[in-house]
């Protein structure tokens, strides 16, 4: 579990008022001095990531988040991304002091409720004070609810233990995010063969595979499948040289018109890119959104959104080749925009399309809250791998492995 990434790991935020202990229960569950904490108000600004493990909860993703009555000149910006985090988490936690409950505490109920988050109240600070039935049966009538003394070291196995109790009983109880389909689930049958075509190009890092290509090679060994990588210039060699056909070839996207036709047309193939669409987000939207493609008109804007925020180099996918190849596929002047990281626009109504690459760095929860967002604007979503092989008309092929997202697509 402790090389877990963290796009795989439960995201638990850590929501409450300034200086209300939210760092220092993040120390005591951790078991370290993971966040600063201190009395002074505001210690914490941005959300802070703290990764750790629990024995029967798993490995889990804390994200510390700033007051939400911070009243600094900056407290307007800090409460915004405090506020995004939470789109991002599966299970918030509400931190507060015995008889401490006002309009702060209301609004964060409020936006864990309306984003549908199962949320545990956890009162700290009872060393200090003990909260009253009262104060207990108005945050009860709220959510579950922990009492925890988080300045006392010496109690910290006790505290793990209840708050995994909690967050156990919650899970068991409440619509936390739905597992998601393993990568290879469905498609690569155990003992199976499985060729991975990964380009070594100025994209591919030096001595070392990109993390997409490394998660679906180590799904295929979790099959006892046998994993066979190769260039695209050794593909048809390679193909031509074993003695039955693999159960399934996946490719780099920028290679899928080539893999299509070197690949014989029963057996079933598609790209790194799109096992992640259907791995962390909405893959039948993602093909049904690719039609838009095609009916993009001049003027009309384009999002490309990346994930994580990697040094561009000369001939980016996200910033130079898709820009290009939706240009040429399309012959219309489109004002195409690009994010990266955490980054997502307020202004999605704007846009006619959005493209949004594999997510390997996101939770699954992550991408379907972008791809909610930009549905109540109208926008559809669809992904790197998906448009691509829709640009280089060969999209029904690649899907044909999701009986599910063709219809979708065929139906678009």
């Amino acid at each position: 579990m402790q090389n877990t990434p963290k796009s795989l790991r439960l995201q638990i935020g850590l929501f409450g008022r300034t200086n209300v202990g939210k760092s220092s229960l993040l120390n005591l569950l951790s078991g370290r001095e993971a966040a600063i904490a201190s009395p002074v108000p505001g210690t914490t600004t941005d959300p802070v990531e703290i990764a750790m493990e629990f024995h029967r909860l798993g490995p889990v993703v804390f994200i510390d988040t700033g007051g939400m009555d911070d009243e600094s000149e900056l407290g307007a910006a800090r409460r915004k991304r405090t506020l995004a985090a939470l789109a991002r988490t599966d299970a918030a936690v509400l931190v507060l002091e015995p008889g401490v409950w006002g309009t702060t505490e209301e609004e964060l109920a409020a936006a864990a409720k309306l984003a549908k988050k199962p949320l545990l109240a956890v009162i700290t600070k009872t060393d200090l004070a003990r909260p009253d039935e009262e104060f207990l049966g108005r945050v009860r009538g709220t959510s579950d609810a922990l009492v925890v003394s988080s300045g006392d070291a010496s109690r910290a196995d006790g505290v793990r233990q209840a708050f995994e109790e909690a967050l156990l009983s919650l899970r068991a109880r409440e619509a936390m995010p739905s597992p998601a389909p393993g990568l290879l689930e469905g498609i690569l049958p155990e003992n199976g063969t499985m060729v991975l075509i990964t380009p070594i190009d100025k994209e591919a890092p030096k001595g070392r595979l990109i993390l997409p290509q490394v998660q679906v090679m180590r799904a295929g060994l979790d099959r006892r499948a046998a994993v066979l990588a190769v260039q695209p210039e050794e593909y048809a060699a390679v193909l031509g040289r074993l003695r039955a056909a693999p159960d399934l070839v996946v490719c780099d996207s920028q290679v899928v018109d080539r893999m299509v036709a070197e690949t014989p047309a029963e057996v079933p193939c598609t790209t790194f890119s799109i096992l992640f669409a259907r791995m962390k987000g909405d893959l039948p939207s993602m093909a049904r959104a690719a039609r838009c493609i095609g009916r993009l008109a001049n003027g009309d804007r384009v999002l490309i959104a990346e994930a994580c925020a990697h040094h561009p180099i000369e001939d980016d996918i996200g910033r130079v080749k898709i820009p290009r190849w939706l240009r040429e596929r399309t012959g219309k002047d489109l004002a195409i925009d690009v994010v990266a990281g955490r980054d997502w626009p307020e202004n999605l109504g704007d846009y006619r399309l959005a493209i949004h690459c594999g997510g390997c760095m996101m939770t699954r929860t992550e991408v379907l809250a972008r791809m909610a967002s930009a549905g109540t604007e109208g926008v559809p979503v669809t992904n790197y791998g998906v448009a691509i092989s829709e640009l280089k008309g060969v999209l029904e092929r690649v899907l044909s492995p999701f009986p599910g997202a063709l219809a979708a697509w065929r139906e678009g």
